[in-house]
């Protein structure tokens, strides 16, 4: 079982898989994709949160995956969790200090792969601050849509410590422990378009 297997009543339908091959280059579908986030609000239950800005490139090299590469800007600004209020604290320099570092980038610098199981290393910066992560993905199909284009899609997830990255915010709780968890959950569902010369 891979690390994102799912039962099928998880599944919204089955995975298609319109291309045998999915080696190429691709520009990252930012209207079909999210980039998301979860943390633990005052020890009980969970916040979650993604960007709706952002813009990525991958190139993928099904024979060699070493040769495959990864590229993604987010705009901190983007941020959003559902409340008003908690969306302009996390722009603040508690959190994103969005006036000093209007982006957060990933960009990997070594790719594994183990059949539609890959993993993902690179730098990922925020606040100005970069780290190395690995980010476990799995290939989730590929499907032709209506307009003529090549989609492969991949899911992936990792646990940071968002203090590693100055996202050092908190507050203690009267009860014991503190308002926001900093092992955060990085989720990323993905959606990427092959190119024009990648399709021909």
């Amino acid at each position: 079982m891979g690390l994102f297997s799912r039962s099928k009543e998880d599944n919204v339908a089955e995975a298609s898989s319109a291309v045998s091959d999915i080696k190429g280059d691709y520009d990252i579908d930012a209207s079909h994709t999210t980039l998301g986030f979860t943390a633990r609000h005052a020890m009980v239950t969970k916040v979650r949160g993604h960007f709706g800005e952002f813009e990525g490139t991958a190139h993928v090299d099904t024979e060699t995956p070493s040769n495959s590469s990864v590229t993604i800007t987010i705009q901190t600004a983007s941020v959003t969790t559902g409340n008003e209020q908690r969306d302009g604290h996390l722009k603040t320099p508690d959190f994103f200090d969005i006036e000093n570092y209007p982006e957060a980038t990933f960009v990997s610098t070594s790719v594994e792969r183990d059949g539609i199981e890959w993993a993902i290393t690179g730098d990922l910066t925020i606040n100005g601050v970069t780290k190395s992560v690995t980010i476990p993905f799995e290939e989730t199909g590929s499907a032709k849509d209506p307009f003529g284009n090549t989609r492969v899609g991949f899911e992936g997830a990792v646990s940071i410590d968002r203090t590693e990255w100055n996202l050092k915010f908190n507050a203690a709780l009267e009860t014991g422990g503190v308002l926001v968890s900093e092992k955060v959950n990085l989720e990323f569902d993905i959606s990427a378009i092959a190119t024009v010369a990648a399709q021909a």
